[in-house]
């Protein structure tokens, strides 16, 4: 993930950017969750990618039998071992992204959630690849990126994220199209669903798409 997330946007950073989400925003992230909590069976295996500091992670172990989370944050991490201490079937490491080291067919579920591919600055097929290299037979992976409907509720919480000292003043020549520029060099980019699909394409793959409380896009791939 961007070094920008791990040493600026980490553990009580990171922590502060969704406590202070407005109300339309709080609804869009809950909606990423329940989506997939639906997906999840109380006997499934599930990894996260990018867990930040277990925010998601306090939910699926509640849910699922055993949860994995990974980020490249130490920092992080260490945080959300503190949250999820009490969780016996959830383990967080810190990992780099570019090979999970997990054997082949380990997980039923793997999420990579709240637009979490963007910020991973690897080649996104490889990660997709590697994702599914992790994935049991039938087992599916799922992606979410940001619905181009939830747009200004987005930058409105960005710059929130701004005035709190979170983030570099806003590029506001250069924001725009699904991308958020700050003058410190921090850049938010969107995966549209024409290059998700193009990634698939070039893997052989078809996703299923779902639109989800029109704020996000998930793409779902069921390995066969």
């Amino acid at each position: 993930m961007d070094d920008y997330y791990s040493k600026h946007l980490s553990a009580e950073r990171l922590r502060l950017c969704y406590e202070i989400a407005p109300p339309r925003v709080v609804q869009y992230l809950n909606a990423e969750i329940d989506f997939v909590l639906n997906k999840i069976k109380p006997s499934d295996k599930v990894l996260e990618l990018g867990c930040g500091y277990g925010r998601i992670l306090l939910k699926l172990a509640a849910k699922a039998k055993t949860v994995v989370g990974i980020d490249n944050s130490g920092e992080s991490i260490l945080l959300a071992k503190d949250i999820l201490k009490d969780f016996k079937n959830c383990q967080v490491f810190e990992m780099d992204d570019k090979k999970l080291d997990f054997p082949d067919n380990y997980f039923d579920k793997v999420l990579c959630l709240q637009n979490g591919l963007s910020a991973f600055k690897l080649n996104k097929r490889n990660l997709i690849k590697e994702t599914l290299r992790v994935t049991r037979i039938g087992g599916s992976s799922f992606f979410s990126s940001y619905s181009n409907n939830f747009w200004e509720d987005r930058l409105g919480w960005f710059r929130l994220q701004v005035e709190c000292g979170l983030l570099g003043e806003i590029d506001e020549d250069k924001t725009k199209d699904g991308v958020i520029i700050c003058k410190d060099g921090f850049r938010a980019t969107t995966i549209t669903e024409g290059k998700f699909r193009n990634f698939c394409e070039k893997l052989n793959l078809i996703p299923k798409i779902t639109e989800v409380d029109k704020s996000s896009i998930f793409w779902e791939i069921i390995k066969n």
